[in-house]
């Protein structure tokens, strides 16, 4: 197994952060890109897919066995649901020596159980908290990186313009200090969506943020809250998905993961009704009331 890292990376999953990181490691002059997606076999999803990445220089794969036949370094950005599913279906394939490295947004627990299985056969498992969106980041989103691998794995892919920064050598440091700080960033957007829209309704919403400037007037509320709805609107189902994740975090810890539960049914219903309201389709710099008022409206609609 090489050392060189630019030798053959490929990707576990073709969404959106697969197709970012894939593209920059193909600019990059990596000399083999490979991904491998559930989709591809799909005969509706599949072929454009595949078009997409050939178009792209990325080398579609058959199988994540036939990924990790080539690759040296293989990078999961799946979902939190799937990543240890992926974990698992890598052990009979990863070859000794391979990086394994986790993207996705699961709990210490869940990372600990990834990492015991890869380094169990001979991998190579490196956490890594990604602690921001990747757009419009791109390769440069900063990352954590833990394990007793992290370190070496940084000398390797930093020099490929990653920002990353190795938080501990311990597996689970890096995604206790992503999961903890959704509690806050997640939950205020259900906050600022919940109160905002509830504000609007009784038409008090002028009123209540200038009551929220006055408590905290280093921030600027109608700014802040255009920004966070936007982001909720965006992205719910996703978000929804990592702070359920975020509750199992809470609730390793042994605490209630109330405000994480709560925070995850709040952004899930933003996610279900991205499409049927159109939030999805309002502009980038779309006002908070724009959000609000198709919330309001779907709730005065009959049935």
């Amino acid at each position: 197994m090489s050392d060189t890292v630019a030798g053959a990376v490929g990707l576990v999953g073709y969404g959106e952060v697969g197709k970012i990181l894939a593209a920059a490691l193909v600019e990059r002059g990596v000399a083999w890109v490979g991904a491998w997606d559930i989709l591809l076999p799909d005969p509706a999803a599949g072929p454009a897919m595949r078009a997409h990445a050939e178009a792209a220089g990325v080398a579609p794969t058959r199988s994540l066995a036939e990924l990790l036949a080539r690759a040296d370094v293989v990078i999961s950005a799946v979902t939190a649901s799937q990543a240890i599913a992926v974990a698992r279906e890598a052990l009979p394939s990863i070859r000794p020596g391979t990086w394994f490295v986790d993207l996705n947004s699961a709990s210490p627990g869940a990372k600990r159980e990834m990492s015991a299985l890869i380094d169990g056969a001979g991998g190579r498992f490196v956490e890594s908290a990604v602690m921001t969106s990747v757009p419009p980041y791109g390769i440069k989103v900063p990352m954590l990186l833990g394990g007793a691998h992290a370190a070496a794995l940084h000398e390797r892919l930093a020099p490929l313009g990653f920002s990353m920064e190795v938080a501990s050598n311990e597996v689970g440091v890096a995604s206790a200090i992503k999961m903890c700080r959704s509690v806050m960033i997640k939950g205020l957007e259900a906050l600022v969506t919940e109160s905002f829209t509830a504000a609007r309704a009784y038409g008090v919403e002028e009123r209540v943020l200038a009551s929220l400037h006055e408590t905290f007037p280093m921030l600027d509320w109608e700014t802040l809250g255009s920004y966070l709805m936007s982001r909720s609107a965006l992205h719910g189902k996703r978000r929804a998905e990592e702070m359920r994740e975020v509750a199992v975090t809470v609730r390793e810890a042994g605490l209630e993961p109330w405000m994480a539960s709560a925070t995850a049914e709040r952004q899930d219903c933003m996610g279900r009704q991205k499409g049927p309201l159109g939030l999805g389709a309002l502009p980038q710099d779309a006002n908070w009331r724009e959000y609000a008022d198709r919330l309001l409206a779907a709730r005065k609609a009959p049935g």
